[in-house]
């Protein structure tokens, strides 16, 4: 069952195209990691400043190799500019399947 990951970065005012731009520079760097189904900026519609980075993976296992692994670090390593969020949280869910609650 899929599961989906959610990054929640408060972004200054100000910062929301630097952190899209930082975004642009890395599509498609996850795409071919095992058990990767999908990748999603979502920038606020409205006065919000928090930026949501969704993620979905065939399951946990898939999503933790890739976080332990060498691609997580060389995107979020050390050497990059300052980040442009000034806080993130890590949001984790599970896909509902439908077909387990009918009755």
């Amino acid at each position: 069952m899929s599961i989906v990951k959610i990054n929640a970065i408060t972004v200054p005012a100000d910062s929301g195209d630097t952190l899209a731009e930082r975004f642009a520079q890395r599509q498609g760097a996850v795409d071919g990691q095992d058990g990767f189904e999908g990748f999603e900026l979502l920038r606020p519609a409205d006065d919000r400043t928090t930026w949501l980075v969704v993620t979905r993976w065939r399951d946990e296992d898939a999503y933790q190799s890739w976080a332990s692994g060498a691609a997580f670090t060389k995107a979020h390593g050390s050497g990059r500019p300052s980040p442009a969020g000034i806080s993130a949280e890590l949001w984790s869910y599970s896909v509902v399947d439908f077909d387990q609650h009918r009755g």
